[in-house]
């Protein structure tokens, strides 16, 4: 029996959409399309595939206008921010267009006398990229434009709860003429998508989503030996140093902690001060805190939007509860923000303080808009405070003092450091984790390596 799908808004629980899950027929017809396609596309110059990307990016700018209002009530991103999220996919595509032809060049050791001898980057043939919904065009496009710069074919299996996302990466490739097959929308059940890893059919896995599903996507990947990139999640952690500048580092973390709801994996999730600072920190965060207005994410003047859920909120809800009955305190007064209401989708943003690393709510990822404050008395506290975690996606420093960013930097577990900044992903670096963060890397350079497989040449040409 073919599963129907229901988007189910967080705007106001109604029924956004309704799609049907593909059937076993649509399933073996994709992936049998895809292996065509992709033996011809492999031979296709970068030159002519970079074209047809271009094309596809120019295409789904041009349907801004409908994909705004769509994001809105799919997963609860305000309007005013919906245009954001198309143009950091459009940097991130482009990024990944312009280095291609380096990036996927051959790569020749010194020359020896009579041989001709060069590591080929072949690509690995289809390429199944798994996206989620919290950031639904720029997680996706991490692997989908580079994965096809590289000449593989591509199916997509997005987020049921941003299933129209997938369907305007389909409205895009087929308006940029890309050849059929080598770009597919599919929408797939949990239990599909394992069968999928487990065909033989597809070469890599790309997925980003939780812990869970990572294991469930490796263990289906094993037997096969397919390669998987994997991003799931962080707990990513700032320090802010006595030195830094205070309103810089207030201005951006709250920033960091609340947008999206809190819903990004490299959110800001726990805050680490030093002591000196500390109480005027607090007092600076609390206060821009209430400058947000939660509401319809519809409505221009929303800065905060629903969750994705009112079971998200109401999990964030109760870590925040267990946080306070063990002894923590909160500085926020909900009943400050009018749309805040227990039951909805709708959560005011919290600021926890007196809180410690037995609390659930420093260790487990929320994915929330909510943010623990601790104060600490030096680096040294800071840092085994901020490795203390399963997870390690990113983590910031603040401070005017590069050296000491620097040899901290060193020191923390985490795939990305950054220094004055946060929340952000800049496509010329590797994007990629450690511990429960996963697997892997996407973008830069490096990325590309993750989506192809060193063939070498040796060849003695005199005898």
């Amino acid at each position: 029996m073919t599963l129907r799908i229901q988007l189910i808004s967080p705007v106001d629980g109604s029924i956004y959409a309704q799609r049907n899950c593909a059937d076993d027929a649509a399933i073996a017809s994709a992936l049998g399309a895809a292996s065509a396609a992709q033996s011809a596309w492999r031979r296709t110059p970068i030159a002519d595939r970079a074209a047809y990307c271009s094309a596809a990016v120019a295409a789904m700018l041009a349907m801004q206008s409908d994909i705004v209002p769509e994001l809105a009530w799919q997963m609860g991103r305000p309007v005013r921010y919906g245009a954001g999220e198309l143009r950091g996919f459009a940097d991130r595509a482009r990024h990944m267009i312009a280095i291609a032809p380096h990036a996927l060049a051959d790569v020749e050791p010194t020359p020896i006398d009579g041989f001709r001898r060069y590591i080929r980057r072949e690509p690995l043939g289809t390429v199944l990229v798994i996206a989620p919904w919290n950031y639904p065009y720029l997680t996706a496009v991490n692997a989908v434009i580079p994965a096809l710069l590289a000449g593989n074919a591509v199916i997509l299996k997005h987020a049921m709860q941003t299933l129209l996302v997938g369907e305007r990466f389909a409205a895009a490739f087929a308006a940029a003429g890309l050849p059929a097959g080598l770009f597919q929308n599919v929408l797939l059940t949990h239990t599909q998508t394992a069968a999928v890893i487990e065909s033989g059919q597809v070469q890599q896995v790309n997925f980003t989503g939780s812990v869970a599903g990572g294991r469930a996507i490796a263990h289906a990947a094993a037997p096969g030996f397919l390669g998987v990139g994997l991003e799931l999640g962080g707990k990513d952690p700032a320090y802010v140093r006595a030195d830094a500048n205070l309103a810089h580092a207030v201005e951006n973390l709250v920033d960091g902690s609340f947008f999206n709801s809190g819903q990004s994996c490299c959110g800001i999730e726990r805050i680490y001060v030093q002591q000196a600072v500390y109480a005027e920190f607090i007092e600076r965060f609390a206060a821009l805190t209430y400058d947000y207005v939660l509401g319809n994410p519809l409505d221009e003047a929303t800065t905060l939007g629903p969750l994705v859920k009112p079971a998200a909120a109401e999990f964030v809800r109760h870590e925040v509860q267990a946080a306070v009955a063990a002894g923590a305190r909160t500085l926020i007064d909900p009943s400050r923000f009018a749309a805040n209401a227990l039951g909805s989708a709708y959560l005011a943003p919290q600021i926890v303080v007196a809180v410690d690393h037995s609390m659930s709510l420093m260790r487990e990822e929320n994915f929330g808009p909510v943010v623990g404050i601790m104060a600490v008395q030096d680096d040294n506290q800071a840092l085994a405070l901020m490795n203390d975690s399963a997870y390690g996606l990113t983590a910031s420093i603040w401070t005017t003092d590069l050296d000491a960013a620097e040899a901290l930097g060193q020191q923390i577990d985490t795939g990305t450091v950054f220094m004055n900044r946060c929340d952000y992903l800049d496509p010329a670096l590797a994007w990629t984790g450690v511990k429960h963060t996963g697997h892997g890397a996407t973008l830069s350079s490096i990325g590309y390596e993750h989506l192809t497989r060193p063939k070498s040449f040796h060849l003695r040409h005199r005898i």
